[in-house]
């Protein structure tokens, strides 16, 4: 399919029997709801010149300019082994909490640019940094890995906090290593997926329910829905059950009720809950999350949401409605805006309603496409929607925010969401 650069409306199309060109994994366990639109399959479309293909290139750039020894830096030191070369900075740091975060996003967007147009290099890069992980986790000998060592869950199990956010960095591994099994047929990175899968259960299984709920009281990430995904690729139901274990009451119980508990919620924190609840959907047909997800849509959607179709201000929700004195210089977070695009997908998919392709549609061209340095295909943290303000853009190798590692995620799907 080739797509000119455009500028008009989004395009939604209801495929059947279309043939796919990207080395797609096929699911084990298929969802059980049926689709109304099904999307295009990375590779499937190409990228024809104007702005969209620019952008692409020009994070496909930064992607080569990138090294898998230094993202691997602090997963070798963990793991005991040598440590050629030397870590990035910014959130990368060896003393920062969330290390070892960037790395998931580096296999993710070199998985979804490999799928694209067959990168030969990146796909290199990719299959040895997942080789290297895998020593890794063979070194710790019990399915761990991480960049930082296993007392830190020890911590947020006996203190239920007192830790930045261990559960959301490996959300972010994981889903690069589904990513790089499902988009370019890597096996190795399924393998070492289920490792820490089986080590996290065996963590969790040990939890009672009450410490689970509390466990969950510090941010955590995508990990249902990538749990979830797991499932999808394996079949093996034990996935699928432990995913649940992810499910955090205290916020989705309102909002089966449809009660409004947003205000003063850290963004970020709770729209993979909700992507949680809607992979969850679409795999057990269970109607409750079906209403959760699309009672949390209208709350933001009708209720917080600027004309940019961002939401949020110093990363969190205000009261509904009253957003003039919002405007700052921390308004719309990027990984906000890239997140509320999935919880649009998942209900368009749903409904072919045009209310979520028309939100979709607003947020890509002004929560996205505003985000990359044009020359430098660098990145922002926030788009300041106040009078006057500026976008700040982070540096190659001494970033390395949530954002960052959003951003070259997005880059890398620019064809995915011409749809």
């Amino acid at each position: 399919m080739n797509v000119n650069s455009f500028t008009g409306g989004l395009i939604v199309l209801l495929l059947t029997n279309f043939s796919t060109t990207a080395a797609v994994q096929e699911p084990v366990a298929k969802d059980v709801v049926p689709a109304a639109l099904q999307g295009f399959d990375y590779g499937d479309v190409k990228l024809l010149d104007g702005m969209l293909k620019k952008a692409f290139e020009k994070n496909r750039e930064y992607l080569h300019r990138l090294t898998p020894d230094r993202y691997l830096y602090t997963f070798r030191r963990t793991a005991v082994l040598p440590t050629p070369s030397s870590p990035y900075g910014g959130w990368e740091r060896p003393d920062c909490e969330l290390r070892g975060h960037s790395i998931g996003h580096y296999l993710s967007a070199c998985a979804r640019t490999v799928a694209v147009c067959g990168d030969a290099v990146l796909k290199a890069n990719a299959d040895y940094t997942v080789r290297e992980l895998a020593k890794c986790q063979t070194a710790n000998g019990n399915g761990y890995l991480s960049a930082y060592p296993s007392s830190f869950f020890d911590r947020l199990e006996e203190k239920f906090g007192g830790v930045w956010a261990p559960y959301y960095t490996m959300h972010k591994i994981m889903l690069g290593l589904w990513e790089m099994y499902v988009y370019t047929g890597n096996s190795q990175a399924l393998d070492i997926l289920k490792g820490m899968a089986d080590y996290f259960k065996g963590r969790c299984d040990k939890l009672t329910d009450e410490q689970m709920q509390r466990v969950l009281n510090v941010e955590f990430g995508g990990m249902e829905e990538v749990l979830l995904n797991l499932y999808s690729s394996t079949g093996e139901k034990k996935y699928l059950d432990f995913a649940r274990r992810f499910e955090h009451r205290s916020f989705l119980d309102p909002l089966l009720e449809a009660k409004d508990v947003l205000t003063r919620r850290h963004a970020n924190t709770h729209i993979p809950k909700i992507a949680g609840a809607a992979r969850a959907y679409e795999q057990t047909a269970d109607s409750k999350y079906k209403r959760i997800a699309s009672f949390f849509w209208d709350m933001v959607a009708n209720t917080r949401t600027f004309a940019t179709g961002g939401s949020n201000n110093g990363e969190h929700w205000g009261l509904p409605n009253k957003l003039a004195d919002t405007l700052s210089m921390h308004t719309q977070e990027f990984c906000t805006s890239y997140n509320w695009l999935k919880i649009c997908r998942y209900l368009l998919r749903w409904t072919g309603e045009s209310k979520y392709a028309d939100m979709y549609e607003r947020n890509f061209y002004n929560g996205i496409l505003v985000s990359q340095n044009p020359e430098t295909g660098m990145l922002i943290y926030f788009l300041p929607l106040k009078t006057g303000g500026r976008k700040s853009f982070g540096t190659p190798f001494d970033t390395f925010t949530c954002c960052y590692g959003t951003g070259i995620q997005a880059y890398a799907s620019l064809s995915e969401n011409i749809y």
